[in-house]
């Protein structure tokens, strides 16, 4: 995958064409980037949108950031998974994660404990299907934050994603991984300071990224008034030389590979333009 990958911009209000997302794909590549990665929201389907790009590519590793335990059971993932890993060996890893409480309502299901759904699924994903599912290994990384969720990781996947976390945060991950599991950290990249703010205030809504903060050193005051240290310490902004760096910071804390999230809703063309010249600094 190489040390930095991108994840797909996505659009709020259309979908983006697909002879476009190749395209994108293709110019990224030609930049510098050899994994892509799409994340997955109630109405758009992770695996279909892997499915069409790995076959209109022929060496890009793609993944999902991350497909939604909600959005099929653990035996389909498994299938689905093991399937583009068979047709595309080397090319495809597994991204899962919990979610939120709306997207298991979008099926209506009961959101529950995150940790124990989490194992559960990870259980029943090796569950034996009839007709059996490929037999083609891909590796499989939680969505992980917090500590409990990292020790999961640890015993039961190759490895953890987590999120718009400071530097402290990956050093503390990789601890918890240990030296063998892999360990993919997602960088949020807003150039625009309003709006990485805005970012952070919206994450801090979700009362368990915010005890991870508080864990990690962060004070009340940082998390209520969101403040400047607190924003520039999870999102990477300003120009492509300071998110390139900001890169290699999680990198030398225990990374194996960073993913660079842009902002949600960004206009397509102007985030992967964006983006290019952000890998081109990293080299």
């Amino acid at each position: 995958m190489g040390p930095v990958g991108v994840c797909l911009p996505v659009s709020l209000t259309s979908p983006t064409p697909f002879e476009s997302q190749r395209a994108a794909v293709g110019r990224l590549g030609r930049a510098g980037y050899r994994a892509v990665w799409t994340n997955e929201v109630i109405g758009k389907d992770a695996l279909v949108q892997l499915a069409m790009l790995l076959a209109a590519t022929d060496r890009t590793v793609f993944g999902t950031c991350i497909a939604n335990i909600w959005a099929r059971p653990a035996q389909t993932m498994h299938a689905a998974a093991a399937q583009l890993a068979e047709a595309h060996p080397g090319r495809f890893v597994l991204g899962l994660g919990v979610g939120y409480p709306q997207q298991a309502a979008s099926v209506t299901r009961d959101f529950g404990s995150p940790l124990a759904t989490m194992r559960d699924y990870l259980e029943t994903m090796g569950e034996p299907t009839w007709p059996p599912a490929p037999d083609a290994a891909f590796p499989r990384v939680i969505a992980a934050n917090g500590p409990k969720m990292l020790d999961l990781a640890a015993k039961f996947a190759d490895g953890a994603m987590p999120a718009m976390l400071p530097v402290e945060s990956t050093k503390e991950a990789r601890r918890a991984l240990g030296p063998d599991k892999l360990l993919v950290v997602a960088l949020s990249v807003i150039a625009e300071a309003g709006a990485a703010r805005e970012a952070v205030a919206n994450r801090l809504g979700v009362p368990s990224y915010a005890q991870r903060l508080r864990a990690l050193g962060y004070s009340d005051r940082d998390i209520a008034e969101v403040s400047d240290g607190l924003v520039n310490a999870i999102v990477a902004q300003g120009d492509p030389g300071v998110v390139a760096a900001r890169v290699n910071e999680h990198i030398a804390a225990g990374a194996d590979h960073v993913i660079l999230l842009p902002p949600i809703g960004a206009e397509f063309a102007t985030a992967v333009e964006d983006l290019e010249r952000v890998v081109m600094a990293h080299r």
